[in-house]
């Protein structure tokens, strides 16, 4: 092994910017992400950095991927966590479950990820805490996720994060945009230096050769010396570099007693480091007959452990060993591990010569207990190993099925899509085809082929209804209708959706297919579904799942105040259990109703999680969609920079795949934008695109929520013409639908094609209670028109209720306009001040809103999968920012919230 001291030749940049983090601490904490080849010295950084932690007064606590291990859930998070377990009392039921302490139902990763936090956080609390993740390409997948949450959670928390990986390993911390050490080979003059070190003895041609073939890596700096000095020339140039190093490995085994290697190798494939198993597994052998590895540098023995000095050692010993001989050995610790029901299964396994039923009974028995702990990884590789020991084809290819149904929940299509070609390689049973092709088609985060695949899907819907199996015909009708609403295949595309879907639903008020219409038909079918919403609405006595779809059906033909309401009751359920997938689509959704409201005190807040949700579980297109929402926020409050660059990266993603509603969004950002900032042919020529069929931005439901727009950004272009089409194509759509946003919109635009003023007043006489954007901007219009004519003082008093409103509602130009109005009749206005959405950043407007409501620190966090410290930090900021001291005062500052 590399000395401490030796390993750290020309490595100042990196314990520089690691020191910096762990003296930083106190202040701020955060997670790096350690990079670089096998033998590198990875591990050597991560071993000083854990002593500068030390020195410094941290609690430094550890874990270490080991390949053997990579299949039990959560293996490494209990190591890392195993200090100090016995020093909280009582010990969340998440992780209870997790470590097999509980039996309780099903964990939710999320949850059990945010237990973890809070453990952490109240170590931290106390003594700040360096933790050190070593081999993550190694670590069992279950932790990783839940150290990957954490990581993202570290700002606020005197915690600090060192992830070590090697390269080419792509893991749950690479999407986290964590900061990076990368490790690449040491100059010449440093590894001479190193070698000089530890091999003063080797010849000048040796030495130079030695330089050669190490290339920089310190590992190979310390072990290739023997080999080369005793190898002819040429023969190690001809390998790699890991395997040169771990033929230098084996060649040091070769040497040892016979016991000490029967030890070596059942400790190289043990999935734990106990030292009493190594023995037990080895029979006729003692402790002392470890001694040689330990003076060969080969192991480390302490406290009733046996662990390898480099993980190229335990590899090298693996593959030296006959596949006779790990087969015995892989037996023999699954006698020893007898009765532990989670690590059995896998040494039988490896054991096993062929297929073998009773241990893939075994197997899948273990992805039962580990799905039931949040295991999903480890429960989907499980019945990927038994289905590798099935000889029944059949049942071979239920265990592949069942295993990329597991996977699909994580997001991982590329895994998902390996399962289902190898499920696909059998004869299948006709239920069984549908099931693989199901999964393929609804795994696509509401994107797939246009025309064909969607059309495939309501096709394959109807067979399955048919066949019996009507929850999976709908799941399947309800990925074809999302991809209608993502896409816009086209009409007839669209009338299969409706038709399928129309048959399978024997009742009319069905939630599920007013969703599923609303979401392919929102034209055709819109006075259907909002005639038919009252009465879903009774009967469904509150089911958050069910007026989830209503809420999506409201949404689509533009009742965004309708939705809001319709979409707390899941929001509150999708929280409390946990299911960030979906409470991603319902606060995304949120975001995109109170962005059109104008309410941007809660889409702001919403559209920010939204972001973060979609990321945590692998929904890209969703993920782009609140993105755009984000756009338009900015565009509402008049920071244009923020709006372009949002918009235009969403557009190079929505591209890529034919997202036109992403597509649809980026243009709504860019025409709010240009009209608020006065730019009005161009906020006609974005707006335009989504009205027109042959537009990629073309989009159906938003047309029902830009038409006030498009009409005042063609009347103030002066594109009377085209003004007058427009206007005849919506009366005509309006006719058909009574979509609130559609004839709110159509109201404003006659007024602002008008001679006189009973438009407007026939526009301000409905009701807009919920609508306060709409409101605002009638207002506005009206105001404008009475100046114009002369009648100055009535101008006044709707030009301040205008600016009023606009000025709660944050919305900057608009407000600039009115004031703008205002001076013209004569009358001055003081400067806007900042609202909380200018002062606050995102996250920090939900904390403010949820502690303005009542909620406790500990509340909040659970509510927003933050630890309560986190929350308690943002608090103290927030409060000077607002000119608060206190929580009650906030609710002054922010009025009533309807956050969830």
């Amino acid at each position: 092994m590399i000395e401490h001291g030796a390993a750290l030749f020309g490595r100042q940049e990196a314990t520089r910017a690691l020191g910096a983090l762990v003296e930083g601490v106190r202040a701020e904490g955060g997670a790096v992400l350690v990079r670089g080849e096998a033998g590198i010295g990875k591990s050597a950084v991560l071993a000083w950095t854990a002593g500068r932690a030390a020195d410094a007064g941290l609690r430094v606590l550890s874990t270490t991927g080991v390949e053997s291990e990579a299949q039990v859930a959560f293996a490494g998070l209990h190591q890392l966590l195993a200090p100090v377990l016995g020093q909280v009392d009582p010990l969340p039921d998440a992780l209870l479950a997790a470590f097999g302490r509980a039996d309780v139902a099903a964990v939710d990763p999320s949850r059990l990820a945010l237990a973890t936090l809070d453990l952490l956080g109240e170590l931290a609390a106390e003594q700040p805490v360096l933790l050190v993740v070593e081999d993550v390409h190694w670590l069992d997948r279950a932790s990783a996720d839940a150290l990957a949450f954490v990581a993202r959670r570290l700002a606020f928390e005197p915690i600090v994060l060192v992830v070590a990986a090697r390269d080419g390993f792509h893991g749950p911390f690479d999407d986290l945009g964590l900061a990076e050490v990368r490790l690449g080979p040491l100059g010449r003059a440093d590894a001479a230096a190193l070698l000089e070190a530890r091999a003063p003895q080797l010849g000048a041609a040796v030495r130079e050769r030695v330089l050669d073939e190490a290339a920089g890596n310190p590992l190979a700096l310390v072990e290739l010396p023997a080999v080369v000095d005793a190898g002819p020339v040429g023969v190690v140039a001809l390998l790699s570099l890991t395997a040169r190093l771990e033929r230098a490995f084996a060649a040091r085994v070769t040497g040892l007693p016979t016991a000490t290697r029967s030890l070596l190798l059942v400790a190289a494939l043990n999935d734990g480091p106990a030292l009493a198993e190594a023995l037990a597994a080895a029979p006729e052998t003692v402790e002392e007959d470890l001694r040689p590895a330990v003076d060969a540098e080969l192991v480390e023995v302490s406290d009733g452990s046996i662990r390898f000095r480099h993980p190229l050692m335990r590899s090298a010993i693996h593959q030296r060993a006959s596949p006779d001989e790990r087969r015995a050995a892989h037996l023999a610790l699954a006698g020893v591990v007898a009765g532990d029901p989670e690590r059995r299964p896998w040494h039988r396994a490896s054991a096993a010569r062929g297929p073998d039923e009773d241990v893939a009974a075994d197997l899948e028995a273990a992805a039962a207990r580990a799905h039931q702990r949040g295991g999903i990884e480890t429960a989907a590789a499980a019945l990927e190993r038994a289905a590798g020991l099935t000889a029944d084809p059949d049942e071979r290819a239920e265990r592949l099925l069942r295993a990329a149904d597991l996977v699909a929940e994580l997001g991982r299509w590329t895994a998902v899509n390996d399962l289902l070609i190898r499920a696909g390689q059998g004869e299948l049973s006709a239920e069984q085809r549908v099931r693989l092709r199901s999964i393929r088609e609804v795994f696509d985060d509401g994107v797939g082929p246009v025309a064909t695949g969607t059309t495939t899907l309501a096709r394959l819907a109807e067979g399955v209804a048919r066949a019996g199996r009507r929850e999976l015909a709908v799941k399947l009708l309800a990925n074809a209708a999302s991809r209608c609403y993502f896409t816009q295949p086209g009409p007839e595309v669209r009338e299969d959706v409706i038709a399928v879907a129309e048959r399978i639903f024997d009742d009319e008020c069905d939630p599920r297919l007013l969703g599923l219409l609303g979401f392919a038909s929102p034209v055709e079918r819109g006075a259907a579904i909002l005639e038919r919403l009252p009465v879903a609405l009774e009967g469904i006595g509150g089911d958050p799942a069910l007026t989830r779809q209503l809420g999506n059906a409201a949404l689509s033909v533009g009742a965004y105040d309708v939705a809001v309401r319709l979409q707390g009751p899941g929001l509150v359920t999708a929280r409390a259990q946990g299911r960030l997938a979906t409470l991603a689509r319902l606060v995304g959704a949120r975001a995109w109703c109170t962005v059109n409201l104008g309410e941007l005190s809660d889409a702001i807040p919403n559209a920010e999680e939204a972001v973060w949700l979609a990321t945590e579980t692998s929904q890209p297109n969703l993920r782009a969609l609140a993105r755009a929402h984000q756009a338009s926020a900015a565009a509402l409050q008049g920071d244009h920079d923020a709006t372009e660059r949002i918009a235009a990266e969403v557009e190079r993603e929505a591209l890529a795949v034919g997202a036109r509603i992403i597509l649809a969004g980026a243009q709504m950002a860019r025409g709010l934008s240009a009209l608020g900032d006065g730019r009005y042919a161009e906020a006609y020529e974005h707006l335009r695109r989504v009205y027109d069929p042959a537009d990629p931005a073309h989009h159906l439901s938003l047309c029902y929520g830009l038409s006030s727009y498009v009409i005042e950004a063609a009347v103030r272009s002066g594109a009377a013409g085209e003004v007058r089409a427009l206007m005849g194509e919506l009366e005509r759509r309006a006719a058909a639908v009574p979509s609130p946003a559609l004839h709110i919109g159509l109201r404003h635009a006659r007024a602002l094609l008008a001679d006189d003023e009973a438009p407007y007043l026939e526009a301000l006489a409905a009701d807009l209670a919920d609508w306060p954007f709409a409101r605002a901007r009638v207002l506005l219009g009206y105001g404008e028109w009475l100046r114009r004519h002369r009648r100055v003082a009535e101008a006044r008093t709707r030009l301040r209720a205008a600016r009023e409103a606009f000025d709660r509602l944050g919305i900057g130009p608009w407000s600039d306009r009115a004031r703008a109005e205002l001076a013209a009749s004569g009358e001055r206005s003081l400067t806007r001040a900042p609202g909380v959405q200018d002062l606050l950043t995102p996250q920090e407007l939900q904390i403010a809103q949820l502690a303005a409501a009542g909620l406790t620190n500990r509340e909040i966090g659970q509510r927003l999968y933050l630890s309560h410290r986190t929350v308690s930090t943002h608090l103290q900021r927030i409060f000077p920012k607002v000119g608060v001291g206190t929580r009650a005062a906030l609710r002054g500052v922010l009025g009533p919230s309807a956050q969830f």
